[in-house]
């Protein structure tokens, strides 16, 4: 075991300081990781603030961050994988039962027994795991993807959490190509949805309550704009979509999109809102559409995630922060002012 520095929550008050932390010592199929960026996710907020207590009651103290890119500084004897100096990631998960069947068919994100970056049980060193707010990290191999050379690290933080997140329901519902694509909200997941839409060719249609941010999405790779609140607008579009993303965590009319679809198309829910979403069977009967969700991706798919980013160059609009100004970061998220991802540049932890 090892300390190192890092940030916590000590309550759900109480903001983000100074901590110090323990890690494992390297087990022979583990890679221990420099962090050098780690982005900041709106599950960082929640967690952070037992927002989600119902749920997921956070542990404290809490070191959030699932969004991880550094370089790796050891490895155990067992690795065939990485070798230090190389540019690493972990997103969302470090461990999993790895035997049942979600994860023999590469699904470790719907693993009963999935281990959580953070707030999810350290078998090694008793209590929670602890998140990527921090000097650096210990995951077994498997869980330890290969980030590109030729993108920004900065940019590829947010990839682990907010790009698979999007990828992984437009990649799942099949060549797209050609079809016509609506993104609800442009936001962290949002506009990353745009761009891997725009990436596989699709036409995309981008959803906003928000007439400004019209500019944005068509610089994101947006073919055209509908604003929601607009009725004619929305009138004009219904029957008209294969498939949508619908990325708004907040409560909204999901009945108004649903109408979008053409026969036989899909949505898909990737935010989380708070409250049930009020659905009409109608909505979905007439028309043979299907309402659906997704979480994250398997290691597998988050690799070809990576290696897609790398050949597209795609990475996520960041504003890149000390980790100092963690606490104001979380306030400006939490107004929706960022665009469109925050990512910790971890050296200025170092000054602590």
């Amino acid at each position: 075991m090892y300390n190192i520095k890092a940030y916590a929550a000590a309550g759900a008050t109480s903001g983000l300081a100074p901590l110090t932390i323990p890690r494992r010592d390297t087990k022979e199929r583990d890679v221990q990781i420099e962090i050098l960026f780690c982005g900041i996710c709106h599950s960082d907020l929640h967690y952070a603030r037992d927002e989600w207590h119902s749920v997921m009651p956070t542990v404290y103290p809490c070191v959030p961050g699932h969004e991880i890119v550094g370089r790796v500084t050891k490895v155990g004897s067992a690795v065939t994988k990485f070798k230090p100096g190389d540019l690493a990631g972990v997103g969302c998960l470090v461990d999993s039962d790895r035997t049942c069947p979600n994860c023999r068919e590469g699904l470790e994100q719907l693993c009963p027994k999935q281990v959580l970056t953070y707030g999810g049980p350290d078998k090694d060193l008793g209590g929670v795991t602890y998140g990527g707010y921090s000097e650096s990290i210990v995951v077994d191999e498997h869980f330890v993807l290969r980030v590109p050379a030729n993108l920004d690290p900065a940019g590829v933080a947010p990839l682990l959490c907010a790009g698979i997140t999007t990828y992984s329901p437009i990649r799942r519902w099949g060549d797209i190509e050609g079809k016509k694509i609506g993104i609800v909200g442009l936001g962290g997941l949002g506009h990353m949805g745009v761009k891997f839409a725009r990436a596989f060719g699709a036409h995309v249609a981008v959803f906003t309550t928000s007439p400004a941010k019209r500019e944005d999405a068509l610089r994101l790779g947006a073919d055209e704009v509908i604003i929601s609140t607009n009725a004619e607008d929305m009138k004009k579009h219904a029957w008209s979509f294969d498939f949508i993303l619908d990325t708004i965590a907040a409560d909204h009319d999901i009945d108004a999109y649903i109408k979008m679809l053409g026969r036989d198309g899909t949505i898909t829910l990737v935010g989380a809102p708070e409250k049930p979403l009020a659905v009409s069977a109608f909505a979905l009967i007439f028309g043979r559409r299907s309402l659906s969700g997704s979480l994250i991706g398997g290691i597998a798919e988050t690799q070809e995630m990576l290696d897609f980013c790398s050949q597209h160059n795609i990475t996520a609009d960041v504003e890149v922060i000390p980790i100092q100004k963690v606490n104001e970061a979380y306030e400006r998220l939490a107004k929706s002012d960022v665009k469109y991802r925050f990512s910790i540049d971890m050296a200025s932890l170092k000054a602590e």
